[in-house]
C-alpha cells in the first residue's frame, strides 16, 4: 500500500467528523479535543467511547474497540482497508490510482460485486420505464407510488427471460465466478450455463448506510409466482443480518426526529416515506437482529415498532421486542386501527392521521399486556402466573436495573400481584444475566509521563528541547510507559516526526493500551501546557535523577572509607564534585 497516499488521506480527514456521522451522541469533553459518546460497537447507557481530535484515533474503554479513521470505517461499513481508504479519499476529493494497482484480492472481488450491482440497478430501472414495464408501473400506481418516488428509491424491473444480466456482464468482461459471487447470477443445476436469479419481479435495491448498492429485494408480479418476496443471499458485500432497508436515507431524519420507525416491508417503508415521514426503516427479509438494532441506536435511542397487524406481524413484533430491549432502546409499539398496515393506513387516512397515531404510540409493556389479555384468563391465579411468564422474557432483557424496577410496578398492578413478589422474580432474572460489558479500570498515569508524552507527540518546539535531555535520563526506563518513550526516541533518531499512529504501530498490545490511557489521561493538560512547562518537567526529572545519583555516591564514599579503601573513596569524591558542578 502506498504510504504517501495513506498519509495524505489521513491528514485530509477529521476523524471527529467521520465518527459523528455514526455516533450522533458524540460531544466535546471539556475544553480540549477529546470527544465522548455512546459506543457504536456495544450496548451501553453511560458513554465510554472516546475520540481524540489531536491524535486522530478512537477508543472505547468499555469493549476495547479502537484505532484510526480507517479502522473505524472498516468496522462500521465492513470494508477492507483499501475500500475504507477509497471511501475516505473520494469524499475528500483525493485522486486514487486504479484499483488494480493498489487493491488486495478481497477488495477487487468486492469491487466487482459493487460494479455489477450498479449495472443491475441501471438495467432494472431502464426496463421498468420502458414499454415492457407497463404492468409493473400499473402496480406501483395502484399502490399510490409516483414515478418520482420510484426513481428516488431506484425501483426497477427484472427481465422475465433470465439472460439479460448474464449477457451484459459477459460483455462487460466479468468472469462467471465474479457473476456468481454477486448473487445476481446462478449456474444451472445441470451445469450447462448461467441465468439471472431475479426474473419478472419488481426490484428494490438495498443500500449500505453510506449509499452503496449491496443487494436486492424482489417482489413477484405474476399470479402464482412464489415466493412473493425473494431477497439477495449473503455475499462479499451484503450480510442481511446487519442491514436495514432505507437507513442510508433515514439516518439524518432519525437523528432530527429523535426516534426511528421500524416497519416490516419495503413497500411499507416507501409508503411512509412518500407521505413525508422520513425516519422509517425495515429489516431486509429477515427477523430483526441485534446488529440491526445497534445500527438504529447509533442514530437515536428510541424506536417505534409498527409491524403489520395480522398474526404474522404481531408474532414478529413479539419476537423483536426482547431484542430491542436488550440493546437498551426506548421502545413504543404502534398498533394502527382498522387492521391496516402502515402503507394502507396512510392511503386511507392521510399522513396527518399517521403522525397523530405515531405520537400516541404506547410503551411496549402495554402492547405485550394486551397480547397476554387476549390469550389468558387473568381472573385466575394460573392465568396471572402464565401472563407473568409471558412478560418476563422481554423485561429481563432490559440492561438497565432502574428501567426494570420501573416496569415492576406496572406488572404488579396489571397482574394484581404483590410488588415484592414481582421484584424478587426480576432480581432472579437479573442475576442470571451474563456477559454484560463492564468498564475496565485503568491505573492513574504519572503526571510527568502524561505531560512529556503530549509534548513529544504534539509540540515540535518542545520536542526539540527535551529530547536531548531525555536521552541521558535513566529515570525514563523506570516509567510505566518506558517502551513508549523508547519508541518515540527511536523515531526521532530516524528523522521521523513521532505521531500517535507511528508510535502505536511499533508497540505490542499492552503498551498500545497504555498509550491510549496516557493520551486520554488529561485532555486539558494536552491543550494548555507550554514549551517552558515541558522543559521544566524534564529538567525536574534530570535534577531528581542527579540528586539520587549524588546520594548514591555519598553512600558509596562512606562504604569505601569504612572498609579502609581510601583510593576508591578519593576516586568517588572526584566523581561527586564533578556531578555537583554539572
Amino acid at each position: 500500500m502506498n504510504k504517501e497516499l495513506v498519509d495524505q488521506v489521513k491528514s485530509a480527514v477529521d476523524i471527529v467528523q467521520v465518527v459523528r456521522e455514526y455516533v450522533p451522541s458524540l460531544k466535546r469533553s471539556g475544553a480540549g479535543t477529546r470527544y465522548i459518546g455512546l459506543c457504536p460497537f456495544h450496548t451501553e447507557k453511560t458513554p465510554s467511547f472516546s475520540v481524540h481530535g489531536t491524535h486522530q484515533f478512537y477508543k472505547c474503554f468499555g469493549c476495547g474497540a479502537g484505532g484510526d479513521v480507517f479502522k473505524f470505517v472498516q468496522e462500521m461499513e465492513r470494508l477492507t482497508f483499501w475500500e475504507s481508504l477509497k471511501y475516505l479519499a473520494e469524499r475528500n476529493g483525493i485522486p486514487l490510482p486504479k484499483r488494480s494497482d493498489l487493491a488486495d484480492e478481497e477488495a477487487k472481488k468486492r469491487g466487482a460485486v459493487y460494479e455489477m450491482n450498479e449495472i443491475a440497478v441501471k438495467v432494472y430501472q431502464d426496463l421498468l420505464f420502458s414499454p415492457a414495464g407497463q404492468e409493473a408501473r400499473a402496480y406501483l400506481k395502484h399502490r399510490g407510488l409516483s414515478q418520482a418516488i420510484a426513481e428516488e428509491f431506484n425501483l426497477g424491473l427484472s427481465e422475465r427471460g433470465g439472460q439479460m444480466l448474464v449477457k451484459i456482464f459477459e460483455k462487460q468482461g466479468f468472469t462467471h465466478t465474479e457473476m456468481e459471487s454477486s448473487g445476481l447470477i446462478r449456474v444451472r443445476n445441470e451445469g450447462t450455463g448461467h441465468y439471472d436469479v431475479f426474473r419478472g419481479r419488481l426490484m428494490f435495491p438495498i443500500h449500505s448506510e453510506t449509499g452503496k448498492v449491496i443487494g436486492f429485494g424482489a417482489r413477484a408480479l405474476a399470479e402464482g409466482d412464489e415466493p412473493k418476496y425473494l431477497n439477495s443471499g449473503d455475499s462479499d458485500v451484503y450480510q442481511k443480518r446487519s442491514v436495514l432497508y432505507n437507513l442510508n436515507r433515514a439516518r439524518k431524519p432519525i437523528q432530527e426526529a429523535g426516534f426511528s420507525i421500524l416497519v416490516e416491508g419495503y413497500m411499507d417503508v416507501i409508503g411512509v416515506y412518500a407521505a413525508g415521514v422520513r425516519n422509517v426503516v425495515a429489516s431486509c427479509g429477515t427477523a430483526l437482529t441485534n446488529f440491526q438494532v445497534r445500527s438504529l441506536r447509533r442514530h437515536a435511542g428510541e424506536v417505534v415498532l409498527n409491524f403489520d397487524p395480522d398474526n404474522a406481524g404481531a408474532n414478529a413484533a413479539e419476537k423483536s421486542i426482547p431484542i430491542l430491549l436488550e440493546e437498551g432502546v426506548r421502545l413504543r409499539v404502534l398498533s394502527l386501527t382498522g387492521g391496516l398496515d402502515p402503507d394502507e393506513y396512510i392511503k386511507a387516512n392521510g399522513a396527518a392521521a399517521y403522525g397523530d397515531a405515531l405520537r400516541g404510540a404506547r410503551g411496549y409493556f402495554h402492547w405485550l399486556a394486551d397480547r397476554a389479555r387476549t390469550r389468558l384468563d387473568l381472573h385466575t391465579p394460573e392465568g396471572r402466573v402464565a401472563a407473568f411468564q409471558f412478560l418476563l422474557p422481554a423485561i429481563q432483557k432490559m440492561p438497565d436495573k432502574l428501567d426494570r424496577l420501573a416496569v415492576a410496578n406496572d406488572v404488579a398492578e396489571y397482574l394484581k400481584m404483590e410488588p415484592g413478589i414481582v421484584l424478587d422474580e426480576f432480581r432472579k432474572a437479573a442475576a442470571e444475566k451474563r456477559g454484560r460489558v463492564t468498564r475496565r479500570e485503568e491505573n492513574t498515569p504519572d503526571a510527568n509521563e502524561v505531560l512529556l508524552l503530549h509534548a513529544l507527540l504534539g509540540n515540535p518546539e518542545a520536542r526539540d528541547e527535551i529530547v536531548p535531555v531525555l536521552r541521558g535520563l535513566s529515570v525514563v526506563t523506570k516509567f510505566r510507559s518506558a517502551r513508549i518513550f523508547e519508541v518515540i526516541l527511536q523515531l526521532v533518531a530516524e528523522g521521523v516526526s513521532p505521531s500517535y499512529s507511528s508510535v502505536e504501530a511499533r508497540l505490542g498490545e499492552p503498551d498500545k493500551a497504555l498509550l491510549v490511557s496516557l493520551v486520554f489521561a488529561d485532555d486539558t493538560l494536552s491543550q494548555n501546557f507550554t514549551t517552558e512547562q515541558a522543559v521544566a518537567c524534564v529538567r525536574q526529572l534530570a535534577f531528581g535523577e542527579r540528586d539520587v545519583h549524588l546520594a548514591e555516591l555519598r553512600q558509596r564514599i562512606k562504604d569505601a572509607e569504612r572498609s579502609g579503601n581510601m583510593e576508591e573513596a578519593l576516586h568517588l569524591m572526584e566523581e561527586l564534585n564533578a556531578l555537583k558542578r554539572s
